[in-house]
């Protein structure tokens, strides 16, 4: 195995952290009655999302045969492209978990994975890295920003738009309530994660699709830097605004600038990455309050205002930053706009048709733990009251 491939290998084995810090985050920011299932529920869309990749994903997006028959088995980098491609749908197919928190049965999760990672995901990964007509018309995203992060963004938007919010979210006047998620050490823990996750999938990505502009560690330096910008600005526009920091928009600030990062890593110097982030640490902030508020999409993780907002700001980013034509990366937004979102829509109210994908309204107030697991995650001790109190 040469000196590259083996850096690549490792790069690639830590997109899972990202993942598997999405699922702590979404478990931190849901009520413990839904613990234990949000963090199932990652692992579960996970081994959908690589088999139906695996099926007829990879086929779509490379017009190869299925089952990765004509995939390339050597010790080229060509032949990791396949593993980092399925890690990352595998990630992009945890994000509407946390949009659809509380109230999304597993089984249609799984349903609603396969249709995402073999064909909603793969398509839109075609027209981007497949040499499809973005590709051809000059778009550019080196790590992922739109492909992987508002792809799965979009997806979240339209999933909980069709589940509707949690049962006591919204009064008769349209006031939301709060719903405080019940452990901000497994939320902020999982930044960490998703950190390590994001400099393998940012570095690897740009090595496999710029490989004549990748250099690591200035990828890992403007990830790290983007992530800290976003951080940064979401704690001081929350301290401006409530006096003091909000720590789930902090969190969610320090996944924006990782998302917005992605496209651009390959190409920005690291003053751009700090302004990159900074703007999807405040774009985050304002956006999670105008779906809350103004727009009644209930949201619990914020997984469509920092993977789709920061995706797309991402994608804009490297026409400000990255030499990118404007109408290239225009082409891009509006393909995930008017297309992809319509489309993901489109085929998950079809699939709700056939089976429905909310638990039953009767059962939404002892959560899903009870409901689909049997258990509770915390048997051993007292949860708070208003946990399960009729709704």
């Amino acid at each position: 195995m040469t000196g590259l491939m083996l850096v690549l290998c490792l790069l690639t084995a830590l997109v899972p952290l990202a993942s598997a810090g999405l699922a702590l985050m979404n478990s931190g920011l849901s009520r413990s009655r839904g613990a234990a299932h949000a963090m199932l529920a990652p692992l579960c869309v996970t081994a959908v999302a690589v088999l139906a990749y695996f099926v007829c994903g990879w086929s779509l997006q490379s017009a190869d045969p299925l089952f990765l028959r004509g995939a390339t088995a050597d010790q080229s980098p060509a032949g990791a492209v396949v593993l980092w491609q399925m890690f990352s749908v595998a990630l992009a197919a945890v994000i509407p978990l946390g949009a659809a928190g509380e109230r999304w049965r597993l089984g249609a999760a799984g349903a609603s994975t396969a249709i995402f990672a073999g064909l909603t995901y793969p398509l839109f990964a075609h027209w981007v890295w497949g040499g499809g007509w973005l590709a051809q018309f000059g778009f550019r995203d080196a790590g992922g920003s739109s492909a992987i992060q508002a792809v799965g963004g979009l997806t979240a938007l339209a999933v909980a738009r069709l589940l509707g919010p949690r049962h006591g979210k919204y009064d008769s006047a349209g006031v939301p309530a709060a719903f405080p998620g019940h452990n901000a050490v497994l939320v902020l823990f999982g930044c960490f994660l998703t950190w390590i996750g994001w400099i393998g999938l940012n570095t690897a990505g740009s090595l496999l699709s710029v490989p004549e502009s990748a250099n690591i560690p200035a990828i890992a330096v403007n990830t790290t830097l983007s992530a800290a910008a976003g951080l940064l600005a979401a704690a001081a526009l929350t301290r401006a605004r409530f006096g003091r920091p909000d720590a789930s928009l902090c969190a969610n600030g320090w996944t924006a600038g990782l998302v917005a990062s992605s496209a651009a890593c390959a190409w920005m110097a690291p003053h751009t990455a700090v302004l990159v982030g900074a703007v999807a640490g405040l774009l985050v902030t304002y956006c999670v309050e105008l779906l809350d508020v103004r727009l009644r999409i209930d949201d619990p993780a914020g997984s469509v205002s920092v993977h789709a907002a920061g995706g797309i700001w991402g994608v804009l980013a490297v026409a400000l930053f990255g030499g990118a034509k404007w109408s290239a990366q225009l082409a891009g937004i509006g393909a995930l706009l008017l297309i992809v979102l319509p489309m993901t829509f489109a085929l998950n109210w079809l699939l709700n048709r056939f089976y429905p994908q909310r638990i039953p309204p009767e059962s939404e107030p002892h959560g899903l733990d009870l409901y689909e697991l049997g258990a509770g995650a915390y048997p051993e001790f007292v949860v708070r009251r208003d946990d399960f109190r009729p709704r």
